[in-house]
């Protein structure tokens, strides 16, 4: 049996732009690993006052030992949207850019419309349990100052199915949780809630409470995460009905100085067991990655890219095993 603590990870050949993506869409299609979108700073830092580029390129990596291809574009440039991996191909949902948030719902590789989300929608999670996809939080807009308290499914094996309106989760409206789908619920850990500053503009609150769903029962509150873990890399991956949250930001560092010296976010693997609803430890990852995905692809966990430290993005790809 496969602990976490147990994974060996090692890289694969970077994301073909050196200075990496934050908030990419990634997962598996036709049998290729996919990143597709995201974004970076292409002059100064944010605290600089650096400009933030949105990016549609769509990259594939056919085998780890493998390079990468460019093998198209998206409908626009777009990132911090949920993209979810199904046997039949990688969906994009919502997402937006700097002056606005999308409804698109489409299958990456037929380009194939699904119903739109009921409300523009980014900075939200989701995932899918028994073919059917679940999406939490998130804002409707780039300026909003409050989250989205929704909670949102569509039947993937439904024809013409429409998104449905859920109870949404009675912890606090928030963006940027984890999910996951195991034994049958679905799983919403930490995130962050928001709220107005002084200046007008949003203030994390850090969360750190946990949650599942099941579509036959509804909500119910589990014991809470041990640390924060906002932004971690999402749908958490499971193993023998333990889920894994991979890093995360834990916002403690969120007022360091100078920023070009912060460390880095936490790197500790968090396990929820869904059998005994405990939580416990289990070593570190060898990566420092916040706002990207964790993507299951040939029995292996890949978290590809993401935001290394605030402002600053990575080309780095990591795998580990599981099995």
């Amino acid at each position: 049996m496969l602990h976490a603590a147990d994974l060996e990870w090692r890289r694969l050949p970077d994301v073909p732009e050196a200075r990496g993506f934050a908030g990419s869409f990634a997962g598996v299609s036709g049998g290729s690993l996919i990143v597709a979108g995201g974004t970076h700073f292409i002059d100064k830092m944010p605290w600089e006052g650096g400009t933030k580029l949105w990016y549609d390129t769509v990259f594939a990596l056919d085998t780890t030992e493998g390079q990468w291809r460019t093998i198209g574009k998206l409908p626009k440039p777009n990132g911090y949207g949920v993209s979810i991996t199904t046997p039949e191909g990688l969906v994009i949902i919502g997402g937006g850019n700097a002056m606005e948030h999308y409804r698109d719902v489409f299958w990456l590789d037929t380009k194939v419309v699904l119903a739109p989300l009921p409300k523009p929608c980014a900075f939200m999670s989701g995932c899918v349990l028994d073919d059917v996809i679940y999406i939490a939080g998130g804002i409707e807009t780039p300026t909003a100052t409050g989250a989205m308290n929704t909670f949102w499914s569509l039947q993937l094996k439904k024809l013409g199915a429409q998104w449905q309106e859920l109870p949404p989760c009675p912890g606090k409206p928030r963006i940027l949780a984890c999910m996951a789908a195991a034994d049958g619920a679905v799983h919403l850990f930490s995130g962050a809630a928001l709220q107005t500053g002084p200046d007008g503009k949003p203030v994390r609150e850090w969360l750190n409470d946990a949650w599942h769903f099941k579509p036959v029962s509804g909500w119910e509150k589990l014991p809470d995460v041990p640390r924060v873990a906002v932004a971690a890399p999402s749908p958490a991956p499971v193993i023998d009905s333990k889920i894994l949250i991979l890093g995360g930001d834990d916002g403690a560092l969120v007022n360091f100085e100078p920023k070009s010296k912060h460390p880095g976010f936490p790197r500790s693997i968090l396990v929820f067991d869904t059998k005994s609803q405990t939580w416990s430890m289990a070593g570190e990852v060898s990566f420092s990655l916040v706002t990207t995905n964790a993507v299951l692809w040939n029995d292996q966990i890949i978290v590809p890219g993401g935001e290394t430290r605030p402002g600053v993005r990575s080309p780095q790809v990591w795998t580990a095993p599981m099995k």
